[in-house]
């Protein structure tokens, strides 16, 4: 056994993004990188620190899993710890039965907090009717508009040659039930498959091999390789154009991908999904959050929260 320590710090939050109630007694297992259990025991949070063996070496990159009676697991791998700096790790663990809380996310909300998104929502349409199948998503198919919100609040946090994606966003495509729990399409401007190209070209973005596999009809898939969970997905369907106004734009399909390995996107979400349905928004929720979270980048928070529901 080494003789070095290492700190780490586990910070534990609900789905409101706040730290979670310490009357919830979580099961804490840490695994090493061997793998070996350094620790398993039950803890009240939201904070609890740990002091760790480091190895200096592979040994060094840690599990961390957190369990409670009556919530989902909620775990990170690698947790890369050093001896010279304590490594924060925040997670956010979820009740069995949760809900959308879209007091943030209502028409009215969005006008004054999220203005030009909700322009957006409303392009093609009327004031009155912009709104009436805004709300008609919201209280009928409430994980697509957790989906949208997730994607959009994604795309808003990448950087291009002309902005963030949204901002290349004509208009979405409402008929059809085009606006998913997994997904929404929308006409966007050409230029931003160019950029997004440009994009991969400096290591930001990743081309997917056979994008039509997983995503009918798309000629060209593109997506974020920021995180090891949880990036922005952006495909591209250059054969679908359509003209508004004067211009013509491109159909174009953005999702959150939950897997960085192609392999694993395949045989962990594709395949499964095949069978019990389409990537759930919760998840995306949870994984994106607790992904920037541990890069250190501005903090994922759509305009929506997940509370406990009665089960």
């Amino acid at each position: 056994m080494p003789e070095e320590k290492a700190k780490l710090l586990l910070n534990v939050f609900d789905g409101t993004r706040q730290p979670i109630n310490p009357d919830v007694n979580m099961l804490i297992t840490l695994r090493d990188g061997t793998p070996k259990v350094v620790y398993s025991g039950y803890q009240h949070g939201p904070s609890i620190p740990f002091s760790v063996p480091f190895y200096n070496n592979f040994g060094d990159n840690y599990a961390v899993i957190v369990s409670a009676n009556h919530h989902k697991d909620a775990g990170f791998h690698p947790v890369h710890v050093d001896e010279d700096e304590e490594q924060i790790l925040d997670l956010m663990l979820l009740p069995n039965h949760t809900r959308f809380d879209f007091s943030a996310a209502s028409w009215e909300a969005l006008g004054d907090t999220h203005s030009d998104l909700r322009d957006l929502f409303a392009a093609g349409a009327d004031a009155a009717a912009a709104e009436a199948r805004y709300n008609q998503l919201m209280n009928h198919e409430p994980a697509a508009l957790a989906c949208l919100l997730n994607v959009s609040t994604a795309m808003a946090q990448v950087e291009l040659e002309q902005g963030s994606p949204l901002d290349y966003l004509k208009q979405l495509i409402w008929e059809g039930h085009s606006i998913k729990q997994d997904r929404f399409f929308a006409y966007a401007e050409k230029s931003l498959l160019d950029d997004v190209r440009q994009a991969a070209q400096q290591g930001d973005f990743a081309p997917e091999l056979f994008p039509n596999l997983f995503h009918p009809g798309a000629t060209v898939s593109y997506k974020q390789k920021q995180f090891g969970e949880a990036n922005l997905q952006l495909s591209f369907h250059a054969n679908d154009l359509v003209e508004i106004g004067d211009d013509e734009y491109m159909k174009v399909e953005a999702d959150i991908d939950y897997y960085d390995d192609p392999l694993a996107h395949a045989i962990l979400e594709v395949i499964p999904n095949h069978f019990k349905g389409p990537t759930d928004p919760i998840a995306a929720y949870v994984l994106r959050w607790i992904a920037g979270r541990h890069a250190g980048v501005p903090e994922f928070e759509p305009p929506y929260t997940i509370e406990a529901a009665a089960g």
